[in-house]
């Protein structure tokens, strides 16, 4: 990542909230958001990292979390996949659609990197490919996650001023 932080952004406190289903593939999400966001100027102290048993649990944790009124941003991630039961549609939406209203109903945004694809097969050449693509979504995960705070900031200074 080559964006640096501004001084203000350096003090914002982000919560990471990360499934335990496939939590060897959700990992990977979580190493590489930290990082970059090391690396952007974020200490890794300012990042609290919340487990939960799967997916399905990532939006109460968040409206738990943001209605704590301590964290600026919340990402969740997690791995939903298709076990060849129907069920796999209504857990990514109920997911999907629970972080954007803990986002919409509190202010505090929340980002995903929750991801739901279709075919998983627990595979040496499946594995990889997931591990591989959790990183990538890490570091997107980080650059949304700037972005993101230095809006806010940028929102809250026009609210100061107005």
């Amino acid at each position: 990542m080559n964006q640096t932080l501004s001084l203000s952004l350096k003090t914002q406190k982000i919560a990471f909230i990360q499934a335990g289903w496939h939590a060897d593939i959700v990992a990977e999400g979580r190493k590489a958001f930290i990082a970059d966001m090391e690396e952007a100027g974020l200490p890794s102290n300012q990042i609290d990292i919340y487990d939960v048993p799967g997916s399905l649990e990532i939006p109460l944790q968040a409206k738990k979390l943001a209605e704590t009124g301590r964290y600026d941003i919340i990402v969740a991630c997690g791995f939903i996949i298709n076990g060849g039961i129907y069920h796999h549609e209504y857990v990514n939406h109920a997911v999907l659609d629970g972080m954007m209203r803990v986002q919409l109903d509190t202010g505090v945004p929340i980002l995903s990197v929750v991801l739901t694809p279709l075919n998983f097969h627990d595979k040496e050449e499946h594995h990889k490919f997931f591990f591989d693509h959790f990183t990538v979504k890490g570091k997107e995960a980080a650059e949304a996650c700037v972005k993101t705070l230095e809006n806010m900031s940028a929102f809250a200074v026009v609210n100061k001023a107005a």
